[in-house]
């Protein structure tokens, strides 16, 4: 039984809304809307969307997490917060007030950070997010429930983009074109129009000896499937537009992790600090906020992380350089700039690799090797933990093969997922797909066509 009623939480609501603007956060308005722990594990497994395309891949989620919490292996996250505007929250009518009140505090933080960090602004257009979830979702059931296509061909389309939507540059800020733009280009079922005609024709002299398409590496497969694949439906090509969008929608979150759950984790601290809490809530606030903020043990909590980080640069900065960075960073520049070596010794940050079936220290954040420690950690926050591919050539061998490199860094790829990514985009394209890559060191060639995958050396 809630030891709270919805007009006590509206009460809160306003005294955190007051402290929010005495304090100076720029928020959308704020909406919240209160569910059991039934809805918040769907709300989960739909990425918080009221409104989102059916796929398979969404049930599987909805019950592994409910089954984990069902045997108390994990529990629920005190919100959802839905990058929107009006910014749309979800409270569990599960939660103590006391819980209420800091999730409620915690959400202006979230509010403020996607309204002005430009991840976020120059990605995503707030007014048009539940709108644009709710329209392409309508899309994709009138495909699913067209005859002449039906579920079976959606969810082959769908199945590929998902696997390969994070093939993308990280790079918030491109321009994307969309689907609608795409519309207006020539298709070749529309007009004959070969995408690969200017590997083909004559050229007029003076001429290179050589072209090839695309002229310079592509990062984003998704977007190149969705533009220049020539055989494609326009219900296949808006399906791999919807995956796409929707991705970019998801990746400023994934770029800004540390940084947002910092600072939500900061504000809320600040508000409750200055509000005249009641002794009891008092003393649950401080036990939740420190479970919420607390290290974990061999690997990153971004809470505590960005949480001490943001101190950090209000301490050393004065509070008007908060603002500042919060609107002009994402978690790499963040962590670059002001994760110095004494805060890694004070945190007891160190890095650790594979050897044979164990994870063994390899450096530790010493006055020796804390900047190594550091480099390994910036290159797994956000989008730089998924391995850089480009398109090199979309007509290798003049048989529209598709011929990839992967930017190594150290990390070879896990074979296993490589198989099956490469058997995606073999799935779309249509034709043989190779990738280039290394394998303990090796130059290596994995491919996929008809007769499955194989990885060769090069010779």
């Amino acid at each position: 039984m809630a030891d709270w009623t919805v007009d006590e939480l509206q009460r809160w609501d306003e005294k955190i809304r007051e402290k929010v603007e005495e304090f100076g956060l720029d928020c959308y308005r704020q909406e919240f809307e209160l569910c059991d722990h039934h809805a918040m594990l769907g709300y989960m497994a739909y990425h918080g969307m009221p409104a989102h395309y059916p796929h398979w891949s969404y049930g599987k989620s909805f019950e592994k997490t409910k089954t984990l919490y069902d045997y108390g292996v994990s529990g629920l996250p005190y919100e959802l917060v839905i990058n929107s505007d009006p910014c749309l929250a979800y409270l569990m009518t599960d939660n103590s007030l006391t819980l209420q009140i800091l999730t409620i505090a915690h959400v202006y933080g979230h509010n403020d950070f996607f309204k002005n960090n430009f991840t976020f602004t120059s990605a995503t257009d707030a007014k048009e997010t539940i709108g644009s979830f709710k329209a392409r979702a309508d899309r994709v059931r009138s495909y699913i429930e067209d005859p002449s296509i039906g579920d079976e061909r959606v969810e082959r389309v769908l199945d590929a983009a998902h696997a390969l939507a994070f093939c993308m540059s990280p790079n918030a800020a491109v321009r994307r074109l969309g689907v609608e733009e795409q519309r207006e280009r020539a298709r070749p079922s529309e007009t004959g129009h070969d995408p690969f005609a200017i590997l083909h024709k004559r050229p007029e002299a003076p001429a290179p000896t050589t072209e090839r398409f695309p002229p310079e590496p592509v990062s984003d497969l998704l977007a190149f499937m969705r533009d220049h694949h020539p055989t494609l439906a326009e219900w296949e090509r808006d399906l791999l537009d919807i995956v796409d969008s929707e991705t970019r929608y998801f990746l400023p979150q994934i770029e800004t992790k540390i940084m947002n759950e910092g600072w939500a984790s900061y504000w809320h601290h600040r508000i409750l600090e200055s509000l005249d809490l009641p002794h009891d809530v008092r003393i649950e606030f401080l036990v939740r906020h420190n479970q919420v903020v607390c290290p974990h043990p061999g690997s990153i909590n971004p809470y505590h992380l960005g949480f001490v980080l943001w101190h950090k640069i209000a301490e050393r900065d004065g509070e008007d350089a908060i603002w500042k960075v919060r609107e002009s960073d994402r978690d790499a520049a963040f962590l670059r700039r002001f994760l110095d070596a004494e805060t890694m010794r004070d945190l007891d940050l160190f890095s650790y690799e594979p050897k044979g079936d164990k994870l063994v220290v390899d450096s530790v954040a010493d006055d020796e090797h804390w900047a190594d420690v550091k480099r390994k950690l910036i290159a797994q926050v956000g989008a730089g933990n998924n391995p850089s591919i480009r398109i090199t050539d979309a007509d290798f061998n003049r048989r529209r093969e598709l011929y990839l490199v992967h930017d190594h860094d150290g990390r070879d790829l896990h074979l296993g997922y490589a198989e099956r990514t490469l058997q995606h985009l073999y799935t779309l394209w249509g034709r043989r797909v190779l990738l280039e890559t290394q394998v303990n060191g090796k130059p290596t060639r994995l491919a996929f066509d008809e007769d499955g995958f194989d990885a060769r050396l090069v010779v």
